[in-house]
């Protein structure tokens, strides 16, 4: 049996097929495509015709390569939607969670639910972009005419099979979902004006969705294939891809955001944790991913692409390691980092409020921008020690940001952790991993994870000896500053 993995990310996508062959999972890059949102008349929207068009062309590249029955699974990023009309059809572009609308939102909602009440019912972290300040935004007329919400991998999925859902990893990064009684809240759905009959049914990761329906796209030579409800939140489906082991290890998947945290089985909806912002998303098997959502590689990529010169990311580093570190403290989780025009002149700007050295040449930009992720990850690890009461011994880095092996040092010697880095593709990995135990070729997440094991190269980073307890000491006390001067 062959698997293929659709993996799009807010920049880009991929298809990936994986096989099992002498007790090691293969992949190899099917298609690889550009993704991104586009402004029309102040609004960001997604292209998600353009996702679908990738994808029919990806699995018919397969099949021109001699694979006729595959398995597919599509994962996404989190919290964006499509509205669908009772006819089936699309009634609007999906608008993009960098978009400016809900600048205001978490503050208009706070007068007519507390916040503490929202997070004790969902356990999931306030970000601006959260389904539910979209869905509180949102055009009227356009709910009244919709029959149903559809996340952007269900929609997909919906596509290829006709078949709604709600899968459970993503549906709970809309904030609507109720963590103790595992479904959507009422009271929260009845202030945002949506009726739960206008989601899908909830379903659990490993779910086979439907056949593909190939008489749809008689322009596409298919393949005969299934589609299986993978994790279909990327992060959700990076950290099944996870090579973890025992107890006392954490994840950060590394991509255009850094998600930092520990798989558990009880969410943790303490007054810490509000108060930290940490989230508690719904995983593969009846897990939590208790974890922060930090900036992440999006600041880099907005840089390179403001800079007149094309600098690759390696050559970033390679920059970066010749200026001299820590002469900026800037709080990257600061919502102007979110989708500022310009990236250069917004962390220069921010410095030069803060009365710090501002970064000019491409090394101190990247300098400033690693230095203050490590800090950021090394707080994160010791905060969720304190919130929880697990002992955190090693991180396990995965995903694209994975391979920046200067960060990763960086973050072991600031955390004071053992760093393991590595697979690149966890999302990938991970899709197919659950695309496998749905159908019966792995056991469970264990032999998966073993499986992962034996088939990639960790990297260990072991930390060196460096004053990190002044470091960050001096980063909270700046942060905690610029906040009270606010």
């Amino acid at each position: 049996m062959s698997y293929i993995a659709v993996d799009i990310g807010a920049s880009s996508g991929r298809l990936i097929l994986g096989e099992i062959n002498n007790g090691k999972l293969e992949m190899q890059e099917i298609s690889r495509f550009a993704n991104g949102f586009t402004n029309q008349n102040g609004t960001s929207f997604w292209d998600v015709d353009h996702l679908l068009n990738q994808i029919l062309l990806g699995l018919q590249k397969a099949k021109s390569m001699g694979y006729e029955h595959c398995t597919v699974g599509i994962d996404t990023w989190a919290v964006d939607y499509v509205l669908v009309g009772s006819n089936g059809k699309r009634l609007r572009e999906a608008v993009s969670y960098r978009d400016a609308r809900t600048k205001q939102t978490i503050q208009k909602m706070e007068k007519f639910i507390p916040k503490k009440t929202i997070y004790e019912k969902t356990g999931i972290q306030f970000q601006p972009f959260n389904t539910i300040y979209q869905l509180y935004e949102e055009d009227k007329k356009l709910l009244d005419e919709t029959d149903k919400i559809l996340l952007i991998p269900d929609y997909l999925g919906y596509c290829l099979t006709g078949v709604a859902v709600t899968e459970e990893t993503n549906g709970s990064t809309t904030q609507l979902l109720n963590i103790h009684k595992h479904d959507f809240d009422e009271e929260l759905l009845g202030l945002i004006g949506v009726k739960k009959s206008q989601f899908a049914k909830l379903t659990e990761p490993g779910t086979i969705l439907g056949l593909l329906k190939k008489d749809w796209f008689p322009e596409f030579d298919l393949p005969d294939a299934e589609i299986v409800t993978v994790a279909t939140h990327d992060t959700a489906s990076a950290v099944v891809g996870t090579p973890g082991e025992g107890e006392n290890w954490a994840y950060l998947s590394s991509g255009t955001w850094s998600l930092l945290g520990i798989e558990t089985d009880i969410p943790v909806v303490s007054r810490q944790a509000l108060e930290e912002n940490y989230t508690n998303e719904w995983g593969a098997f009846k897990t939590i991913r208790f974890l922060k959502n930090i900036m992440g590689m999006w600041l880099i990529q907005e840089v390179r692409r403001i800079l007149p010169k094309n600098y690759t990311f390696p050559e970033f580093v390679e920059e970066a390691k010749k200026v001299s570190g820590f002469k900026q403290v800037v709080n990257f989780n600061d919502e102007r980092f979110l989708n500022p025009e310009n990236m250069v002149e917004e962390i220069q700007q921010y410095c030069r409020e803060t009365n710090q050295v501002v970064p000019e040449s491409a090394g101190e930009l990247a300098n400033c921008i690693y230095n203050n992720l490590a800090i950021l990850y090394s707080i994160a690890l010791d905060e969720l020690e304190q919130i929880t009461g697990n002992k955190i011994d090693r991180l396990h880095i995965v995903g694209g940001g994975s391979n920046n092996e200067w960060l990763n040092q960086l973050t072991a010697d600031l955390s004071g952790r053992n760093v393991y880095a590595g697979p690149g593709e966890a999302t990938a990995v991970g899709n197919l991993l659950m695309q496998m135990i749905a159908t019966g070729r792995l056991k469970d997440l264990k032999e998966a994870r073993a499986l992962v094991r034996e088939s990639i190269d960790l990297k260990m980073y072991r930390p060196k000896v460096i004053d990190r307890k002044t470091i960050v000491l001096k980063y909270k006390k700046a942060v905690n500053s610029m906040m009270a001067a606010k």
